[in-house]
């Protein structure tokens, strides 16, 4: 028993290891990177099920580390307000475009920008394992044709996208209040 668990996890981290790196973009500037970003769509990790108006926002700390903040409503646009608060570390010479994320001490996730627009607009946070990803916008909406276009381009990244899942981004004035 524990050899079959032993063979299959290491044909499944061999199976990670054998793709290749995910590009990041060339460099980030994290003065503009900072602030708030509307997810999207993302293949959720355990805390991301089931979320309603995503918000990750990200702020520059005195150290150099990135303070972020995860705030959503859990099950419905009136469900109960959740935030998470994680810290970014930008890896040396990768051009601020590779963060470990760290949840819990010591570990920290590979965290790839490997997509980003001129305007600062849209992003895409990828891993080279393909088990996350998250695209997300500094509008909570996107045009078909947009969304279309990214998940193709997460989809060329070596994704299944149909683990890909669309994050519900309903917003009026009172909403908006209440996340802040």
């Amino acid at each position: 028993m524990k050899r079959s668990i032993l063979a299959s996890l290491c044909a499944v981290l061999s199976a990670c290891s054998s793709l290749p790196p995910i590009k990041t973009v060339d460099q980030v500037n994290l003065h503009q990177f900072m602030g708030d970003w509307y997810v999207i769509a993302c293949i959720p990790t355990f805390i991301e099920k089931d979320v309603h108006n995503g918000i990750e926002s990200y702020a520059l700390d005195s150290d150099g580390s990135i303070k972020t903040t995860f705030t959503f409503r859990k099950g419905s646009v009136n469900g109960e307000l959740k935030s998470y608060h994680p810290t970014g570390f930008v890896v040396p010479n990768t051009g601020n475009a590779i963060w470990g994320m760290q949840f819990i001490w010591p570990i920290k996730a590979e965290y790839r920008i490997v997509h980003l627009d001129a305007d600062y607009q849209t992003t895409i946070i990828a891993r080279n394992a393909r088990d996350y990803v998250w695209l997300m916008s500094r509008n909570p909406q996107l045009s078909d044709a947009q969304y279309n276009g990214f998940v193709a381009q997460i989809k060329g990244m070596g994704y299944d996208i149909n683990k890909l899942v669309k994050i519900p981004q309903e917003w009026d004035s009172h909403l908006k209040k209440d996340a802040q």
